[in-house]
């Protein structure tokens, strides 16, 4: 099988192109380069899944009118360290950070911070979110539902979204330790990568229309559904199923968003639910300040030492040894930061695509 190619583009200049793209259709330029930030951060850590790649179903999406762009974001019930925010239907790539940003400033009056989003729209990486808690010595948390597209634990067909779960924990002089995962067996952007390298997926990460394994991405595309985390019951899929639904209850039944399979479609491909529960999809954020529960660099300092002790673990036969969850996006980080952030051919057509139709330059 042919590899796919891969084209070099500097990080600058893929995000000027994306805010651009946002002016383009009348977002405010804070707001269109707060959204290009969340997009490059995913392509610099190596998420291609969810940066560029993502950019023209944000472009169709804005041109047919089902994303606002330029929403009043408001608090719609609160207390002291709580909050619901409505998105007005703006950006997930806006609406998000803002929404965040309340949280932490919640955290560092009151000592935690929690806030749950409805009526918006897909935010980005999780990771995003917990990387700027980091900013503020802060730890964070940060998970969103998302357009259905993964079985739950023996059913056979889509019911639930990926559903990503993001938390952080600062270091003292070593790097954070940065948990961000899908709930899903894989991201269905991994799937329309490989869709679009030509490649089968691994074992255990979809089904098909019917409920049968398969490795053709095609198959999930095609009416078939993503696996939860873990794939079945005896590798441990309801956990992830459980971790699914912990997501949805917590971004959705407790914002006011839309749960499960009613969860509103992002690509224009995608199924219309029979009906809605809610406004939008749902996003949850927290932040919690370190010294309400220990002398903060003291924390770092333990974090530090839990780092290098799971650094030092015995590595398994035909292994690298093992690794601290962020690892790999910080060193994907460092390298395209100076290298570029290669695209497929595919993802550059979807740009120049773009570009004819804007007159944007890329």
């Amino acid at each position: 099988m042919t590899e796919p190619q891969y084209h070099l583009f500097p990080a600058e200049r893929l995000r000027a192109f994306t805010i651009e793209t946002f002016l383009y259709f009348g977002v405010p330029l804070a707001d269109a380069e707060l959204a290009a930030e969340v997009l490059a951060a995913a392509d610099l850590r190596g998420i291609d899944s969810h940066g560029v790649a993502r950019l023209h179903t944000y472009f169709d999406m804005l041109q047919l009118g089902r994303i606002n762009p330029k929403p009043n974001i408001r608090i719609v019930r609160e207390k002291i360290s709580t909050a619901t925010v409505d998105g007005d239907n703006g950006l997930g790539l806006v609406v998000g950070p803002k929404a965040n940003e309340i949280a932490m400033e919640k955290a560092e009056k009151a000592g935690s911070g929690w806030v749950s989003v409805c009526n918006t729209n897909h935010y980005g990486i999780a990771g995003y979110y917990v990387l700027e808690a980091l900013k503020r010595d802060m730890i964070g948390w940060s998970m969103t539902n998302s357009t259905k597209l993964v079985a739950p634990l023996w059913g056979a067909e889509r019911m639930l979204g990926t559903n990503p779960i993001a938390i952080a924990f600062p270091g003292l002089e070593e790097p954070p330790i940065v948990i961000d995962l899908a709930t899903s067996a894989a991201a269905y952007g991994k799937i329309e990568i490989a869709r679009r390298a030509g490649k089968p997926v691994p074992e255990g990460w979809i089904i098909d229309n019917q409920g049968n394994m398969s490795t053709n991405p095609m198959d999930m595309i095609n009416g078939g559904a993503l696996l939860p985390l873990g794939s079945d019951r005896e590798h441990g899929g309801h956990k992830g199923y459980a971790l699914s639904a912990m997501v949805d209850i917590l971004c959705c039944v407790l914002s006011g968003a839309n749960w499960g399979p009613f969860a509103p479609p992002f690509a224009l491909r995608q199924e219309i639910p029979a009906r809605s529960v809610g406004k939008g999809i749902g996003h949850f954020f927290g932040a919690m300040q370190i010294d309400g529960f220990m002398d903060v660099t003291e924390f770092k300092r333990q974090i530090d030492d839990w780092i290098r002790t799971f650094r030092a673990t015995k590595p398994a036969p035909g292994t690298g040894g093992v690794l601290i969850p962020g690892d790999p996006e910080r060193e994907a980080e460092a390298i395209r930061s100076k290298e570029g952030i290669p695209l497929i051919q595919a993802v550059v057509d979807d740009l120049l695509d773009i570009s004819r139709q804007t007159g944007i330059s890329l």
